[in-house]
Order: C-alpha cells, then structure tokens, then sequence
C-alpha cells in the first residue's frame, strides 16, 4: 500500500496539519518506506522538517507558474506526480487549501473521496473511516471501494508524532509541464494575512458573539486572541452584520473546528454555531445569559458582561505569561 501525503510549507517549516497527515499515513502503512509526501515549490529546510515526523521521501514540484496559487494548476501538478509514482492511498489537510484541492485530484485521479476523516483504520485490505454526519450529532464508519482512495483529515483531530531518531529527507525534484488551460483562474493581488491564524488549524480560538453589539468593539476579542496567540473567530450573526469577514466563521455554514480550546465570547450557543466547534477539546463560555445553551456544552463557564470580563482575562494572561501590555 502506496500512500501519498500533499505538504503545505509555513514560514520556515510545515503547516502542523501536514505533520499530522504525516502521523496518519505512517501509522497506516505497515512500511514507512511505501510514504511519501509532495510539496509545491518548497524549501529545503521547510521539507526536512518532515524528517522529524518520520518522512523519508519528498517529491517537490518546482515551477514558477505555481507561485500564484491556482487550484487547477495544483491539481494538475498533484496528478502528474501521481501518474509517476502510482499510490493508492492520498491524505490532504482537511484545511482550506486542502478541502479545495483533494476533490479535484481525485476526479482526475478516478478515485473515490471522503472529507472530514476523524479517524481512519486499515482492516484486513480495507480502510475504514470515521466522520461526523448531521451536524457532529452522529459518527459513520465507511469504506472505499474504489482501488484508488483520497482522504482529507479534519485539523487537530491527528495527532502529530515526532520520531525517536530522524533521518534526513530524500527530496526529488519535479518539473510538472503546465499551459493556460491548467490555470482555471489567476491571482492578480492577495489580501495580507501574514501570521494571522486560520481557525481550522489553530490549537486555541477566541470567538465573538452578537453579545460584542458592534465591529468596533471586536478589539476585546483581538486582545484576549492575541494574548493567549490563538486564532480569532466569529459566529454566523457576526458575519452576516458584517462585522468579521467570512473566512473567521466557525459553524455549520462556515469552517468546522476542532481545537485544544475554544472561548466562545457572548455567543448564545444555536444548533448551527455549536456544530462547527462542539468536537473541541476544552470548551470555555462566557455570556451573561445564565440560561444560554451554549454552558450546556462548556467545560468552564462565566456568567458575566464580556465588556467587564474580556479586559480583566486578558490583562490576567498577559501578566501570568509576561506580555507587553496592549
């Protein structure tokens, strides 16, 4: 059993979801020699990392055309590089780039899809799959029956594992060949985003509410995000006022999460918010609701004016980790 793993690079090192794609990959093939990991125009230093998570080989597709980001492009490139190497099994990140790319390749790689994988198990040939269905309410186990298979995984759910003693990674270079009809789109300018988190990796998530009552008091929540280095998110009300931009969203309509902890900042807790982020690990409310339905799920809950409590949390995790004040 062949297995391929897509790499998105972050600053001078990998995104932790790829690590963890890393982890699932080895820990469901019996021979990490059959692994292998494909970047796009990577670093060398970025792609050693993956050493450390017990990743061999790394095929690196380099071409100045994918310095703009075209999900075509990048399919195109990912089927190439499979049509080489032949696996039968490939993981993506189920993060943005990932929940775009992995259907594309697999229409072009003739496989069968599943999204959103909790846990995958090989069972005797088979790969049997965990993911939430109906709003997180329930899991499903499923199966494949194609002979080629493509996973996204959901963000923090994989634990990533480090190996005891790494080796270097073999890294092969790859010029994929590309014309116009490989890009479907191009980017002509991108919206600075430089280390702001996406909700759909970060381990701790600071969201807002309607209880924030306006854009210009969305600072409360920056300041305790920027504290505690989560990521800043918001509920679908927000969205809609038009207060935060979409890609924050955290819900059934917008980005399902699963963090070490969630701080749901006056949000009362409806059915759609709450099955985008139920499945974090340490849920944390504050609302002055008592009655919100959002503590029925919380780990720790405060009852409180977010306008009194926001200022006095951050101000506590500042001091207790030695920040500059804001």
């Amino acid at each position: 059993m062949k297995i391929m793993v897509f790499l998105e690079p972050q600053g001078n090192v990998l995104k932790r979801t790829s690590y963890e794609a890393i982890t699932a990959a080895i820990n469901l093939s019996n021979d990490p020699n059959n692994i292998f990991g494909v970047i796009i125009n990577g670093e060398e230093n970025q792609i050693q990392t993956a050493g450390n998570y017990g990743l061999k080989r790394v095929i690196n597709a380099k071409n100045e055309l994918l310095k703009s980001y075209s999900s075509k492009a990048n399919a195109s490139t990912l089927y190439q590089v499979s049509q080489l190497e032949n696996p039968d099994i490939v993981l993506f990140a189920g993060n943005s780039m990932g929940l775009e790319l992995a259907p594309l390749f697999a229409a072009k790689y003739d496989a069968g899809y599943i999204s959103d994988c909790i846990a995958l198990e090989k069972v005797n040939d088979e790969i049997i799959i965990r993911k939430p269905v109906y709003a997180g309410k329930a899991q499903i186990k499923a199966l494949l029956k194609t002979a080629k298979k493509v996973f996204s995984l959901r963000p923090n759910v994989f634990t990533a594992h480090q190996v005891e003693n790494p080796e270097n990674v073999q890294i092969t270079d790859f010029n994929p060949q590309l014309n116009e009809s490989d890009f479907g789109t191009k980017v002509t300018s991108k919206i600075k985003n430089e280390g702001k988190l996406d909700v759909l990796e970060a381990d701790i998530i600071v969201s807002g509410g309607r209880g924030i009552k306006g854009p210009e008091n969305y600072y409360l929540i920056e300041n305790l995000a920027d504290a505690l280095g989560a990521a800043v998110g918001a509920s679908r009300a927000v969205v809609d006022a038009g207060w935060r931009p979409h890609n924050e969203q955290v819900g059934q309509t917008g980005k399902t999460v699963s963090p070490t902890m969630y701080i749901a900042c006056g949000i009362s807790g409806a059915v759609q918010h709450l099955a985008g982020m139920s499945s974090s690990k340490i849920i944390v409310a504050i609302n002055k609701d008592k009655d919100a339905p959002i503590f029925k799920i919380a780990d720790y809950g405060i009852v409180g004016d977010i306008f009194a409590v926001l200022p006095k949390l951050t101000e506590k995790i500042n001091a207790i980790k030695g920040n500059e004040k804001i």
